[in-house]
């Protein structure tokens, strides 16, 4: 259980740091115009998925393995975004995603093009957002732990 308090944080953090350093990329390379640029932001981001897809499925895992039977209220807020960010991940973000480096690779930033970078750039922007809130969401409910934590420490450290 202890390991997986240190990785349900972690591999959280790095699945949302990926998908912002994904839409990020996107939105500065779109802004830029260049299109050797948006070339490669899109043909890297499918690249990407070797390191989210584990951080977001370990990130899960230990999130249902730390809380089987959620109470808490931040717990079940948590539970009802994961199904949200799952799906949009799976049905818009990463299919978008492939359809966007293979657009790229031919040279094709037509009308279709911009359309699915539109749906793509918003359907992440609510996974980031999700993602945030089950971030604040999961050290609120850690934060108390963490006080008590000190607080026995400074105690069996004595008086100095």
């Amino acid at each position: 259980m202890t390991r997986l308090r240190r990785i349900h944080p972690i591999a959280g953090i790095v699945g949302l740091l990926v998908i912002a350093a994904f839409w990020t990329s996107t939105v500065i390379v779109e802004l830029s115009g260049n299109e050797a640029a948006i070339v490669l932001v899109k043909r890297s981001i499918p690249w990407g998925f070797l390191v989210l897809v584990p951080a977001l499925a370990l990130a899960g895992f230990s999130g249902f393995r730390l809380a089987p039977a959620p109470r808490d209220p931040r717990l079940v807020r948590k539970r009802r975004r994961m199904p949200v960010i799952a799906l949009n991940g799976i049905f818009i973000l990463a299919p978008a995603a492939l359809y966007l480096a293979h657009l790229a690779g031919q040279g094709e930033f037509g009308t279709t093009f911009r359309i699915v970078q539109g749906i793509e750039l918003v359907a992440g922007a609510v996974n980031l957002a999700l993602m945030a809130l089950n971030v604040r969401d999961g050290f609120d409910l850690t934060r108390g732990r963490r006080k008590a934590r000190r607080r026995a420490s400074a105690a069996s450290a004595g008086p100095t």
